[in-house]
């Protein structure tokens, strides 16, 4: 008689070799992403960084965590890979700054049913591309291969990053009625919303790969328009040692976010009027029928990111953050109060 054949973990669909060869071919997109302060590559049990390298004193660590939302599903659905990875990037680092922290390192969490090396491998250089962007070191993350948790091409991600700042440098400070918002444009919907954007494609009656019925290509070529990372404008804007507050614009949109950078007291009016908004944010809202106040909760409508300076720090402020190719727009002011507040319309 013959006895049984062992199992081993491939026959529960956990390919080891497969995630082995992964890491092989990320190493060098992992490698394009080093900084003053990463002392080991990929490999170890954990990343190692010396804040003293890096140029800190007194520091500060900040850490931040997000994920990419249901944006996923469009980049699934379409096979298109290679940006959502900046995406994950971007959601956390952009929060990070706001804090006044330089993002240091990154780390991503990839998780899917059964491993396809090459998806991963365009999802991961894209993730690299973000790192390189906020000139943020790519030292580590986690590739979970889960059989039964996960259906067909589906997977998740999720990322984490640690910044630092010197001590007592912390933002937002000393923001006063009568300053100025400033604010960053945003290069489309970014990475909240996509719920409602799914919703809205599923009743236009559109599939991803119709022709954009607002610009050239395929819709989704449009939808997936990768995240801004506001890092290396916003690092000039600290640098005058003027700027006073940033809010990230992420879920919640304008009306949820700009509060988090205001102190009890004050408030903001913001002028609708002041920027021009992307296509995408018209024919959405169009198809929609979405109420403004429902616009502005729900979509950055055009501005990702805004800068808080006095009136008289306007001009530095503004030259600081074009010089990394930001095209800044003066949209509005700080009040007394407690709510943003609008004039003019989307």
């Amino acid at each position: 008689m013959t006895k049984n054949q062992g199992l081993t973990y491939a026959d529960a669909g956990v390919d080891i070799d497969a995630g082995n060869e992964l890491v092989e071919r990320i190493k060098p997109a992992a490698k394009s992403t080093k900084r003053p302060g990463v002392m080991d590559g990929l490999g170890g049990f954990g990343a190692m960084f010396d804040l003293k390298a890096a140029g800190f004193k007194d520091p500060v660590l900040v850490s931040a965590t997000d994920g990419v939302g249901t944006k996923l599903r469009i980049a699934i659905d379409t096979g298109h890979l290679d940006t959502v990875g900046i995406d994950l990037v971007a959601m956390c680092v952009n929060d990070l700054i706001c804090q006044g922290a330089v993002p240091l390192f990154f780390l991503d969490y990839f998780a899917t049913g059964k491993l396809d090396i090459d998806s991963a491998t365009m999802v991961i250089n894209g993730i690299a591309e973000g790192c390189r962007q906020a000139n943020t070191a790519l030292v580590g993350g986690e590739t979970a291969e889960m059989p039964g948790m996960y259906e067909g091409d589906d997977f998740d991600l999720a990322g984490f990053s640690v910044g630092a700042m010197e001590r007592g440098t912390m933002l937002p400070r000393d923001v006063a009625d009568g300053d100025v918002l400033i604010g960053l444009p945003s290069t489309g919907v970014h990475s909240n919303g996509y719920s409602l954007v799914r919703k809205i494609v599923e009743k236009s009656g559109l599939s991803w790969n119709d022709d954009c019925p607002f610009g050239e290509g395929a819709l989704s070529k449009h939808l997936l328009e990768p995240t801004k990372i506001y890092i290396r404008p916003a690092v000039a804007a600290l640098e005058t040692g003027k700027l006073k507050a940033l809010a990230h614009i992420t879920g919640g949109g304008l009306t949820e976010n700009l509060p988090r950078a205001l102190p009890d007291g004050l408030g903001a009016e913001i002028d609708l009027n002041s920027w021009t908004r992307l296509p995408i944010f018209e024919w959405l809202i169009a198809q929609a029928g979405l109420e403004q106040s429902e616009a502005l909760k729900t979509f950055n409508c055009g501005i990702g990111m805004i800068a808080i300076c006095a009136a008289n720090d306007l001009d530095e402020i503004t030259t600081a953050l074009a010089s990394e190719g930001i095209a800044p727009v003066t949209m509005g002011r700080v009040i007394a109060g407690s709510s943003v507040s609008y004039t003019g319309a989307l």
